[in-house]
């Protein structure tokens, strides 16, 4: 169970706590409270790898099997050349 309470900060501190958690993509709360808890030596939270799965849409593009294609293509067009960096 939870319970509420009320922290006061100073206006620039808020601020960049705000920012962070947006950063970080969770809310300032939620910031304040993984802060607390890896200060107390508490669970800190496990990762979730499935976050990272189904981002985009492949639309139908199997890298694997046409990867030289894939890579031909793109040296073709002359993208961004590469600079070799001197010894």
């Amino acid at each position: 169970m939870m319970s509420r309470m009320q922290i006061t900060l100073e206006q620039e501190m808020q601020r960049r706590a705000r920012r962070r958690a947006g950063d970080l993509g969770v809310s300032l709360a939620e910031y304040i409270r993984r802060l607390v808890t890896r200060d107390l030596g508490g669970e800190r939270p496990v990762a979730n790898p499935a976050v990272v799965f189904d981002l985009g849409a492949s639309d139908g593009s199997d890298v694997a099997a046409h990867k030289d294609a894939m890579l031909a293509e793109a040296f073709a067009s002359g993208g961004r050349k590469l600079r070799r960096r001197s010894a």
